[in-house]
């Protein structure tokens, strides 16, 4: 299987080509990615690097919406395009919204256009349960859920998916959409979650939580969303949109207190900052359809991935002291040191 990455130096989309590297030997990869903040080509060093790899993988740097670039690229008769390549925070969409709709939307139109032009055999969109917006706690929403996205971010991956899905219906584009819960793995840039929270507590630095910490997220190992994508590939259904959500349900503040606890640090760490605009309370998947229909289901527990990814980051201390540089350093200033002057700027309540 010859497959186009898109997005692949960023978080999923660099441990998706790791896995499937390692798991089909028959598996070839082009990675095309952009290289914004958020790409890293460190997260594939040791692929770039391999002799056993060297036939097996390539890279080039370049936008999904560069329509000459995919062009010649997709003369090279894939079998498959996943679509990783986003603008994926939520903060950043808020403080600036063009650059969502150019990359989430204006690029994945450049994308399944040509690839409908050359006619590949299989597209992946990779979206979000965002596009869900909150849900009422306790409920779970299923792939028939109306789409009420909350924030810009989520709007742009909702209108994504819709044009996605009417490629399928107008073009007969062989598509499938996967919507994910909150991930959380190795190589995932220190803006989310789980590695802000990491890279703060191993410096002694305050861990910000949001509000009162009490919104509910479903997290999913990294590793068990590769596997879904890949099952997507060989037997999901044309057309269909698949929820993928971990069975982990967690508040914020039950995640932040997890990994002070497996780094030895004291909760006295914990600094609530003020709410952020359009931030939902409750997220939750049922996916159920995935597991009847492909025979998935995750492998990792909660306690087992955030183990594993703490360890991880402890590992690779190098990797994070290179992201918490540069532009990441005033990003952080912004949206926590600063968050009440930013939003005002803004003309937003925070």
């Amino acid at each position: 299987m010859k497959l186009l990455v898109t997005g692949g130096a960023g978080f999923i989309g660099s441990n998706f080509i790791r896995w499937v590297l390692s798991e089909d030997r028959d598996a070839q990869v082009l990675n095309l990615d952009k290289l914004t903040y958020a790409g890293n080509l460190a997260n594939l060093a040791e692929v770039a690097i391999s002799l056993e790899l060297r036939n097996r993988y390539r890279f080039v740097r370049g936008d999904i919406a560069d329509v000459t670039l995919l062009e010649s690229l997709l003369d090279e008769n894939f079998d498959a395009i996943v679509n990783f390549a986003a603008e994926t925070h939520v903060d950043r969409s808020i403080q600036g919204v063009l650059p969502f709709l150019q990359t989430n939307y204006l690029g994945t139109h450049s994308l399944i256009e040509t690839a409908r032009q050359r006619s590949i055999p299989r597209f992946i969109q990779i979206s979000t349960d965002e596009v869900y917006g909150s849900a009422d706690e306790g409920r779970c929403f299923s792939e028939t859920a109306l789409l009420r996205p909350s924030n810009p971010y989520a709007a742009s991956k909702a209108a994504a998916d819709l044009l996605v899905l009417s490629y399928v219906n107008t073009y007969k584009l062989p598509a499938l959409v996967l919507r994910c819960s909150n991930n959380y793995g190795p190589c995932q840039f220190p803006e989310k979650l789980i590695p802000l929270m990491i890279a703060n507590a191993l410096s002694d630095k305050p861990l910000p939580v949001y509000g009162d910490g009490l919104n509910v997220r479903d997290w999913i190992y990294v590793d068990d969303h590769c596997r879904a994508i890949y099952l997507a590939l060989k037997k999901g259904q044309i057309g269909q949109v698949y929820n993928v959500g971990g069975v982990a349900l967690r508040t914020n503040l039950e995640v932040v207190q997890g990994v002070l606890r497996l780094l030895g640090k004291s909760e006295s760490l914990i600094t609530f900052v003020e709410d952020r605009p359009g931030h939902d309370r409750y997220y939750a998947l049922d996916s159920s359809k995935l597991r009847v229909e492909l025979g998935w289901s995750p492998l990792t527990s909660f306690e087992e991935g955030l183990e594993r990814t703490t360890g991880w980051y402890l590992d690779h201390r190098e990797w994070m002291q290179n992201c918490c540089s540069g532009e990441y350093r005033e990003y952080y200033q912004k949206h926590y040191t600063e968050r009440r002057e930013t939003f005002r700027r803004l003309g937003v309540s925070a």
